[in-house]
């Protein structure tokens, strides 16, 4: 089995209000030096194999049910294989 991930993350020109509250409870918990915080999602698939067909339908599936492509961004990866 492997397991494939998607990580869907808003497009930077969007804004991001859980992002900014966790960016302002930071400080308040004594956590210093962080200056901005993005908040996504990640999507782990098992998998038989990887191929070029399923990595293709993992994105498929990424553009059309994982991810709002009008407002996010998502990568695919290959976490492991065993």
């Amino acid at each position: 089995m492997a397991r494939v991930v998607v990580d869907v993350m808003p497009k930077p020109e969007i804004l991001d209000p859980q992002g900014k509250a966790v960016a302002g409870a930071l400080p308040r918990l004594g956590f210093t030096g962080i200056s901005e915080v993005r908040q996504g999602k990640r999507f782990e698939l098992e998998v038989a194999e990887v191929t070029d067909e399923v990595l293709a339908q993992v994105h498929e599936a990424a553009e059309k049910l994982l991810s709002n492509p009008v407002i996010e961004n998502f990568t695919v990866r290959v976490e492991d294989q065993a």
